[in-house]
């Protein structure tokens, strides 16, 4: 392709990085540049390893259109009920710009969710458009390598996969590292990076805040519905490595790279399959996650997240955390009664707490207790905890914001409520968006939340500060 050419057609943008040149496309008054490389294939000998550069290309890449996710395979729900087209050649990124300028304007680089397990960068709902177009930002999205493929501690196989069950986050490091090298060139300032993410993407967030392999590629960040308790201990993650080759029949790594990408997924679905029972669940060995998230201990995450933050890693970056008030409804609990509220709420080490939500809320169902004790006690007490270590720290600081999304859902009769991802298109103001119709039910259309929502979002990014009073323990500022 006539790289002259390209560059003399308006409608064909084209942007030199480090790795060679690239064209997009304009779209909705912005220019996308879709499915961007960021580092190598992780195939073939590359599979479990951290990620390296790419190779350098010289003709112009096409960089109008998504590339596939991460493999994966759909785990129900709203939002991952779906086959994606997946491809192991996963590590790309998305930008969006209002232009190819001078004008180094902030970057908002978003982590998708989805349980470390599902997801990818070109969800609809994370279309930076209004970003750009209405708040001067660039906006960058990304996938990155998820379950077996991107969180298996595979240390025993030697140094080369030292770091293998943290492949995912050095992945977004990777990017992020991308970022600072090429996001000038899209009319984005390096210095001026947010990171922000929802669900298993703020948990990358605090991750990323507490490595030191994170330092200096950000300078804001905010997690929405998740705080820095979800990483996986030593023994724990041995555990699911065993469990995975047992699954697989494999006991090399040279076996293991052998395999088709399909069947590490159904290893993967195996073991979680395994854990899901009372007699191998992670939770009766004292870890609060799942399989397949980061694991600690190694040099991208040396240990957990809320510990480093404790000890004032990352005290210098401002924070903007928040939760939903209605998280778990979307789990879909089903029929709950008291002898199954009374059993999770003992899982959860929670029998004592449960009796203060039962007289706190009188009248209230079994599953309503239910949805209020697991929200709370996956998401909105952890952001909380977040806050507060990064205020109790030796080098605390008073650079903390928290939110909480209380508007409900329409859907399903109200049977949602204010829940887990729902707050996702209203601060990307994408409220018409493909599928955010079914997520939000009949009705108005609630566009001067997801303005308001929006500029905040907006604002943080732009000058770190959301708009409202700091979170500190005696008043609690809650927006």
């Amino acid at each position: 392709m006539n790289t002259h050419h390209l560059e003399h057609t308006m409608s064909t943008p084209i942007v030199d990085t480090a790795c060679g040149p690239i064209f997009g496309r304009a779209r909705e008054g912005v220019l996308l540049f879709a499915g961007i490389p960021y580092a190598a294939p992780p195939v073939g000998e590359r599979r479990f390893m951290p990620p390296e550069p790419h190779p350098i290309w010289h003709e112009p890449r096409d960089a109008t259109r998504f590339s596939p996710a991460a493999p994966q395979v759909p785990t129900g729900g709203l939002t991952s009920a779906v086959p994606v087209p997946w491809s192991e050649d996963c590590l790309t990124l998305n930008v969006t710009t209002p232009a190819l300028d001078d004008a180094r304007r902030p970057v908002l680089f978003w982590i998708h969710g989805g349980h470390y397990r599902t997801g990818q960068g070109s969800i609809p709902w994370y279309d930076g458009t209004r970003f750009a177009r209405d708040g001067g930002v660039v906006v960058v999205t990304i996938n990155y390598r998820l379950g077996a493929l991107g969180f298996t501690d595979l240390s025993r196989f030697g140094q080369p996969f030292a770091e293998s069950g943290a492949n995912g986050t050095a992945d977004q490091i990777a990017a992020l590292r991308w970022v600072q090298a090429n996001i000038a060139a899209f009319g984005g300032d390096p210095t001026r990076v947010t990171i922000a993410g929802e669900s298993a993407g703020a948990f990358s967030v605090c991750t990323l805040l507490a490595s030191p392999a994170g330092t200096g590629l950000f300078r804001g960040a905010i997690a929405q519905s998740g705080g820095a308790h979800n990483t996986l201990p030593k023994h724990a993650c041995e555990r699911v490595a065993d469990a995975l080759l047992e699954a697989l029949a494999v006991d090399s790594m040279a076996a293991l790279q052998a395999l088709p990408a399909e069947s590490i997924l159904a290893g993967q679905r195996a073991v979680i399959d395994r854990f899901a029972s009372e007699s191998e669940r992670l939770a009766a060995f004292g870890v609060p996650v799942a399989e397949f998230y980061p694991v600690e201990g190694n040099a991208v995450i040396p240990e957990s997240p809320i510990n480093a933050i404790r000890a004032g890693r990352g005290a210098h970056i401002p924070v903007l955390a928040g939760t939903n008030r209605d998280e778990t409804t979307l789990w879909g609990y089903g029929t709950v009664d008291d002898a199954r509220l009374s059993r999770t709420a003992e899982r959860l080490g929670a029998t004592a707490v449960l009796e203060v939500y039962r007289r706190e809320r009188p009248g209230a169902s079994p599953h309503d207790l239910l949805v209020a004790l697991t929200t709370d006690h996956d998401f909105r007490i952890p952001a909380v905890r977040l806050l507060e270590a990064r205020m109790t720290a030796p080098s605390g600081t008073d650079r903390n914001w928290l939110y909480w999304f209380t508007w409900p859902s329409r859907a399903f009769g109200g049977r949602l409520g204010a829940t887990h991802a729902l707050e996702i298109p209203f601060a990307f103001n994408n409220l018409d968006r493909p599928g955010v119709d079914v997520f939000i039910g009949p009705g108005p259309r609630p566009d001067a939340l997801a303005g308001t929502m929006h500029r905040a979002w907006t604002r943080f990014v732009h000058d770190l500060n959301p708009g409202w009073p700091t979170y500190e323990p005696a008043t609690r500022a809650t927006m």
